[in-house]
């Protein structure tokens, strides 16, 4: 994990495009909601990560985090080591953990 580092403050920037999160360590890490959302650890966004390395590229598959004006609806804490998001385009069943979030600076 990130050791003892854990989120201190969390914003919204760029009319909602961007999280900015600030660490116990100091860094101030931003983040683009399309990077967070194409990061998104469940399983059915880690089956289609899987099926576009195996695969070839066709068009069939959906362009996660591709969506224009895409926010983050909410952001709660799971305990002391991770957040669930919910995203505009109706997507919830992310739980990212700290360090996860931290490997996306």
């Amino acid at each position: 994990m990130t050791g003892e580092c854990y989120p201190t403050g969390l914003r919204r920037e760029c009319g909602g495009a961007i999280l900015s999160i600030d660490w116990s360590d100091g860094l101030c890490q931003t983040i683009s909601v399309a990077a967070l959302r194409r990061a998104c650890p469940c399983a059915t966004c880690r089956e289609i990560s899987t099926a576009r390395e195996s695969e070839p590229l066709t068009g069939t598959l959906p362009i996660v985090g591709g969506r224009p004006n895409l926010e983050i609806i909410s952001m709660e804490p799971v305990g002391n080591y991770a957040y669930h998001i919910a995203f505009s385009d109706g997507h919830s069943s992310g739980i990212f953990t700290w360090e996860q979030l931290r490997s996306l600076a």
